[in-house]
């Protein structure tokens, strides 16, 4: 730092620090629910590390069990994934054996995405892996509270959808 600039910085007037905003308890409440997102994606990250998985490869696995022959197509917005993002994990799922493509029968540009028998032990580890995540998210909570705040997090959804369709 030349002579002038420490000069200069010594004459300027100290920084003040700005008082801090509060915010409302309901913009409060959003931000603790974007950190809890946040730490459960990192955490299912770490939980499906391992079994050698990717968080992304997890959710497909586990909405395909729920929703096994769905169109590749449809798993993507099901997934909220564009198409191609979902294609690489499909192909990666298929080289370990745990999804198969198959051919609609009714569309020849479509395929059908199913699980193998090699699937069902990995979704029997990745389910009991889910579940000790949400026992330890949801520690202290009683049956009642969880449903509240399950109907209370539909109901943020629906609001943000509505919100959504509004603006296109």
């Amino acid at each position: 730092m030349s002579d002038m600039s420490v000069l200069a910085a010594a004459a300027a007037p100290p920084q003040t620090a700005r008082p801090k905003k509060a915010m409302s308890p309901a913009r409060e409440f959003v931000f603790a629910m974007h950190d809890v997102a946040r730490l459960l994606r990192t955490l299912a990250d770490q939980r499906a590390r391992e079994l050698s998985m990717t968080r992304a490869q997890w959710s497909v696995l586990k909405r395909l069990e729920i929703s096994e022959g769905v169109k590749q197509a449809e798993l993507a917005d099901l997934l909220d994934l564009q198409p191609i993002t979902l294609a690489r994990l499909v192909d990666k799922l298929a080289a370990l054996g745990l999804v198969e493509r198959r051919d609609d029968p009714n569309d020849r540009r479509a395929n059908r995405l199913y699980l193998t028998e090699a699937a069902a032990p990995v979704l029997e580890r990745l389910n009991e892996l889910g579940e000790a995540l949400v026992g330890q998210a949801l520690d202290g909570f009683d049956a009642f509270e969880i449903a509240a705040l399950g109907e209370s997090m539909e109901r943020i959804k629906a609001n943000l959808k509505r919100e959504l369709n509004l603006r296109g």
